[in-house]
């Protein structure tokens, strides 16, 4: 019987990349999207430029993060703050308890894993530091295929 290699090698420069969600960020989506699908896991590659904020948000779903290069301030639901640079990585369980904030001070790149390929699992909420009240626009929801949900039940 002969056997059919699935293995994928790519190098990084030869991905496109897109604007993130916020300025400042550029984006290369790796595997878990349509040009090298997954059945679970998407990996993309962000670059940040220096001076750029991601406001406090959370998602639904797992995330984890590994800084390669760069410097920046995370700051957590609470307000601690926590300095990362090459080398570090936050783990961000599902939910508003994992949310999330970052300050970049330097240019900033770093792997983001998520743990799910859905379209309706990759949103982020942004969260009003003081009521803790979670947004996310219509517009994100329209374009994550998140207006209605099939029961879980």
């Amino acid at each position: 019987m002969e056997v059919k290699s699935t293995l994928k090698v790519v190098n990084i420069a030869d991905i496109k990349g897109n604007e993130g969600v916020i300025p400042g960020q550029h984006f290369k989506r790796m595997i878990g999207c349509p040009e090298i699908p997954t059945d679970r896991l998407r990996i993309g590659h962000a670059k940040y430029t220096p001076g750029a904020i991601e406001a406090l948000h959370w998602h639904p779903i797992e995330a984890f993060y590994y800084i390669l290069s760069g410097h920046a301030i995370v700051r957590n639901i609470e307000g601690e703050e926590h300095e990362v640079s090459a080398g570090s990585f936050l783990y961000c369980p599902p939910g508003i308890a994992g949310a999330h904030e970052w300050e970049v001070k330097e240019s900033l790149e770093l792997l983001a894993i998520r743990g799910s390929t859905e379209a309706n699992k990759k949103l982020q909420f942004t969260v009003d530091k003081k009521t803790k009240r979670s947004y996310s626009d219509l517009e994100e929801l329209a374009e994550r295929d998140a207006i209605s949900f099939s029961s879980h039940y």
